[in-house]
């Protein structure tokens, strides 16, 4: 019989929406890429990068920032000695915390519990009203906004693209406002230079009682990237000394392809990478010893072929991972990039990519999961791919939790109790559980196949839809 699939309306949506508790897990799985001996065999070729080949730095201020603390310039590269690096290092928080608009803790860099985002800057958008590819404007933000304020597991907000109907000089800051003004929780994002990103950190010291309240309780991340190969840009350098000063959070890392900017073997361009994230964080650390500052790497792999971006293939989910691994080696927060995919569309490959990653990133050496949500190599932002991927995150989450061992889950008791008349369902170890031992989707469907062929309920396609347009309303 064939399936029919007919929408029941709003209301149906939010039915299943409520229906099931949101569940979020602590991680207890945890895998390892590289192990200590290898992640010690990287970090001396990182320092053998920074103190023989050295960085291209090219804004002045920070380069006499690096030659007071103990760097040699000679031309036009600027070299850290090994001992100036390990230095540097000890001063870096293990821990960093980010807030929500209202004052309360949203998560922390070493939190248990895996912690979701999207990303930023997208060159389109994917409209889950029409189904058309087009350029994203200022409403779309707000639209981005709205729908993660709703989603469970998405717990740091960002644009999935940036605003075509804005000047290119206020796009960041008419991006930021328009998360503040449609979500409480924290928010990444990136800007053009050092003056923009002021007024970014300004507008949000306006939302929670000024600049000392914003260090104190930060409720955003900026998004700064050395240039690969080995080179520190002087908007680079100005955010860097500039959030180093405020005291308030930046990541920085390069987005780098192997290949074509850094070797194409995953340890080369992790040891790269590494060595340029630790260019900035040097300095940052110069600057006011303490400042919060965190890292992950971006390593893009090519499909040769065609030279494309692969960021739904395993070499991304695992350059990730060691990525993850050393930064956890060294004792600086990161993040990792999982959650997105080279489809254009969403459909098996897109779903197919997005859980094996999200799956891999869920047990890493960080809490921190970003760039959900994304669609043709990190080109399309796609609302309606988010919600899939909030379910997705869901069942990546529970995955990681593993199995709790205790005399209680064990349960010998209740098998003593319950097994002479088989009375396990009615047990009331398990009425206090069903609803919480095993994860349950909303999206995602479980029944038998007459059920299924027999139903009214709406397809996947059309389930996807009417959730994310439901939760774009606010309502």
């Amino acid at each position: 019989m064939a399936r029919r699939a007919h929408s029941r309306g709003r209301k149906a949506a939010q039915d299943r929406a409520g229906s099931v508790p949101v569940q979020r897990h602590e991680r207890r799985n945890q895998l390892r890429t590289i192990d200590a001996d290898s992640a010690e065999m990287i970090f001396s070729g990182v320092l053998d990068l920074l103190g023989n080949l050295g960085m291209q730095v090219d804004d002045p201020q920070a380069r006499q920032i690096l030659v007071d603390g103990g760097c040699r310039e000679d031309g036009h590269r600027t070299y850290y000695p090994p001992e100036l690096v390990r230095r540097t290092m000890e001063t870096i928080p293990r821990r960093i915390e980010f807030f929500n608009q209202d004052g309360h803790l949203a998560f922390a860099t070493d939190d248990k519990t895996p912690r979701f985002g999207t990303a930023v800057n997208c060159v389109q958008v994917l409209d889950p009203r029409t189904d058309i590819y087009r350029p994203c404007v200022l409403s779309d933000i707000s639209d981005h906004g709205r729908l993660q304020d709703a989603l469970p597991h998405i717990d740091m907000a960002a644009s999935l693209g940036y605003p075509s109907d804005i000047g290119a000089e206020d796009e960041a800051l008419a991006s930021v406002r328009a998360l503040l003004n449609t979500t409480r929780k924290p928010i990444f994002f990136t800007g053009h230079d050092e003056h923009g990103v002021r007024a970014i950190w300004k507008e949000m010291g306006q939302r929670v009682g000024g600049m000392a309240a914003l260090a104190d309780k930060p409720i955003g991340l900026d998004l700064i990237g050395p240039i690969s190969p080995m080179k520190l840009g002087e908007e680079t350098c100005q955010r860097l000394i500039m959030a180093a000063q405020l005291h308030l959070p930046v990541v920085c890392y390069p987005a780098i392809f192997p290949g074509m900017a850094c070797p194409l073997t995953l340890a080369g361009a992790i040891t790269q990478a590494t060595a340029e994230s630790l260019a900035g964080i040097v300095l940052s650390q110069l600057v006011s010893p303490g400042a919060p500052v965190m890292s992950g790497s971006s390593v893009m792999p090519m499909d040769m072929r065609r030279a494309d971006m692969a960021i739904g293939s395993p070499e991304y989910t695992l350059a990730g991972l060691g990525a993850a691994d050393i930064f956890d080696y060294l004792g600086i927060p990161s993040w990792v990039g999982s959650g997105c995919t080279d489809a254009h569309d969403i459909g098996p490959q897109a779903f197919a990519e997005v859980s094996a990653s999200l799956h891999g990133t869920s047990v890493s050496s960080t809490a921190l999961t970003h760039n959900l949500g994304v669609l043709s190599s990190g080109r399309t932002g796609s609302m309606e791919m988010l919600v899939a991927c909030d379910e997705m995150a869901a069942m990546a989450s529970r995955f990681s939790a593993g199995i709790l061992v205790t005399k209680e889950t064990i349960a010998t008791e209740v098998v003593t109790r319950a097994a002479l008349d088989n009375s396990f369902l009615t047990d009331q170890h398990t009425l206090d559980r069903y609803q919480t031992e095993m994860w349950i989707p909303e999206l995602f469907q479980r029944e038998g196949l007459e059920n299924w062929q027999e139903s009214d309920a709406l397809d996947m396609s059309a389930r996807l839809k009417e959730k994310t347009l439901t939760l774009m309303q606010g309502s």
